[in-house]
């Protein structure tokens, strides 16, 4: 009896699912507005066959073409004695007959087409008596023999003279060679190949430090003090303008040097060779005792002169390759885009030293906060517990206030000191809270912050398409492929970082566990235990990513993100179907022959 019931149960839920699917897949037509009568209408039928068979004959090759035109009179109307047309001479040549060879306005007459050029095609055109203009009465097809025929309506343009009819056919001559599409296609599909092999490298040497904040396995160990937390938080903004100070002082000194060539090219030399002896010295490899108090004091300065003067030899770098790219130009003629690489890259360095100094010391700072908050936190006297709240409330304000800096930069708020305000209170409660919630020596799980953090930029950033993306970057920096580079590659980074750091959570844990079981850090972790595990794959999907960017390269080329897009847009709008067949092979065959190269590294490194 049981069995019944649940036979019929499940007899009820199986119909109850039918009807449901049945119910979504209809509604699902409704909205998507399914009408098979328009697939059966005549017209949309003419219309899809036509811009099939433009598509089915891209535009790639061309001949010289040869033009021949065939005259033969005819009257509009029939004058009072009749019209006779001179009998053809030489019926061994082209020639037409109109019959009849006169006739009134708006009336039909057959024309005939003998010893054409096979397999032709052109206009049937009527020529009026002393007119400029002609008008195209029908087209024509020559048959295998030479042969045609049309019966055409005259247009009412009465005249005493004869009008004459027209047939225009032209016939290849020549070799065959390539047309302008081609070789617009061809530029286009290499400018889109090199956008998207920028912007797969840009995105990588981003995504990939990137994607170890977002790997769960790397961050759920990393745990801080509340104090060190909150101290981290208030040193890390004046690390960062203490940075911006450093490298404007290192870009002061670098400047006195490039005022000569000579001091500019010695400094360049120096700078690093004191660099490595002031290194050396600062940090031996081995000591038999450990260093006295002032002997560290005077290893620190020596690293921090280093620092300074290693900030000055970029500086002195970047300037040398902007002059010698600059030369280069000029020298190297047809070969000149070499030159202004190196001039770019000079310019790309001297614009990413100065973020590099203010990260560099922010993270100083904040390695440094961070030790004296656990040195901090490991005293249970008074002053640490009140320390413990004070600096929790600070930190709390100050990252809120910094939150509301970045928001009112969006949405330019009108009186920005009254949300500073609320926004410093509700800060400083929620650090309140967050010193009620940990004590003094409790961990606080700043890893997995920073993981969902990471996590929830990346997402975020993914969610937007790249050829909105590339609208943004258009208006920044003009039409054209640098702006889909970027936006290429601001979307690479958010999908690669994602897989990437999937790749790093699904790792061996017995390599982790004994390189750490060693007593090595966590960057010596990461070094000797998670990126030999992680290169085969990464390599598998910077080159699958390649391929995704040349694809996508050809959807932002429509928004003026540059690529063979652009071109296929401009031909789609213009109906040059033949063209854009022409452009739709070329991203058929570099997509395929990507495909091939993938699968061979692949092969032969993963």
């Amino acid at each position: 009896m049981k069995k019944k019931k649940s036979s019929i149960r499940r007899s009820l839920g199986i119909g109850l699912g039918i009807l449901f699917a049945f119910f979504v897949y209809a509604y699902g037509f409704q909205v998507t507005k399914v009408n098979l009568a328009e697939t059966k209408s005549e017209h949309r039928q003419q219309q899809l066959f036509r811009i099939l068979r433009a598509l089915a004959r891209p535009n790639i090759i061309e001949y010289e073409k040869e033009v021949f035109e065939v005259r033969v009179p005819v009257m509009i109307p029939c004058p009072a004695d009749g019209f006779e047309p001179d009998p053809i001479e030489d019926t061994t040549q082209p020639y037409m007959v109109v019959t009849p060879s006169c006739s009134d306005p708006r009336t039909n007459v057959h024309v005939e087409g003998f010893n054409f050029e096979p397999l032709t095609r052109g206009p049937l055109n009527l020529a009026p008596f002393e007119s400029g203009v002609n008008l195209q009465l029908a087209n024509i097809e020559i048959d295998r023999f030479g042969h045609f025929e049309a019966t055409v309506l005259l247009p009412n343009r009465p005249s005493d003279e004869a009008h004459e009819i027209i047939a225009i056919t032209r016939r290849n001559v020549g070799s065959p060679k390539l047309t302008t599409t081609a070789y617009d296609t061809w530029d286009k599909i290499v400018e889109t190949v090199f956008l998207a092999l920028l912007a797969t490298t840009l995105g990588v040497m981003i995504a990939i430090p990137l994607s170890f904040f977002a790997a769960r396995n790397l961050m759920k160990d990393v745990t801080s003090s509340l104090l060190g937390i909150s101290l981290s938080i208030l040193l890390i903004p004046a690390g960062l303008l203490l940075g911006l100070q450093v490298a404007d002082w290192s870009y002061q000194v670098s400047q006195a040097l490039t005022g000569n060539m000579m001091m500019a090219v010695s400094g360049s030399v120096l700078s690093p060779v004191l660099v490595w002896f002031g290194l050396r010295w600062a940090l031996p490899q081995q000591e038999n005792r450990p260093p006295k108090t002032n002997v560290k004091f005077f290893r620190f300065a020596v690293m921090i002169v280093a620092a300074f003067i290693f900030i000055i030899f970029l500086y002195l770098l970047s300037f040398l390759l902007l002059t010698w790219g600059n030369a280069l130009d000029k020298a190297l003629g047809n070969f000149g885009f070499l030159g202004r690489f190196v001039r770019d890259l000079g310019d790309i360095l001297n614009t990413v030293v100065r973020v590099i100094v203010a990260l560099g010391v922010a993270g100083f700072f904040g390695s440094f906060a961070g030790r004296w908050g656990e040195a901090l936190s490991r005293r249970k006297d008074s002053l640490s517990r009140a320390a413990h709240v004070l600096l929790a409330i600070a930190a709390g304000a100050a990252l809120a206030i910094i939150l509301m800096a970045i928001t009112n930069w969006f949405y330019l708020f009108r009186d920005i000191n009254l949300y500073y305000a609320y926004a410093g209170g509700v800060g400083a409660v929620l650090g309140l809270l967050a010193s009620l919630r940990y004590k003094s020596t409790d961990a606080v799980p700043n890893g997995l912050i920073l993981y969902y953090v990471a996590r929830t930029i990346f997402n975020a950033l993914r969610s937007v398409e790249a050829l909105v993306m590339a609208i943004v970057f258009v208006v920044w920096v003009g039409i054209g492929p640098f702006a889909g580079s970027l936006a290429l590659a601001l979307h690479t980074i958010a999908s690669l970082a994602k897989l990437y750091s999937e790749q790093v959570e699904s790792i061996m844990a017995g390599p982790l566990e004994a390189v750490q079981a060693t007593g090595a850090n966590r960057l010596q972790t990461i070094v000797y235990a998670v990126i030999p595990q992680i290169i085969p794959p990464y390599i598998s999907y910077t080159m699958y990513r390649w391929d995704i960017n040349v694809r996508m390269s050809t959807i932002i080329g429509f928004v003026g993100g540059g690529g063979i897009g652009f071109l296929l847009q401009q031909n789609i709008n213009l109906l040059n179907y033949r063209d854009a067949s022409a452009q739709m092979i070329a991203i058929a065959i570099v997509v395929s022959i990507m495909d091939y190269i993938s699968s061979v590294l692949r092969e032969k490194y993963v």
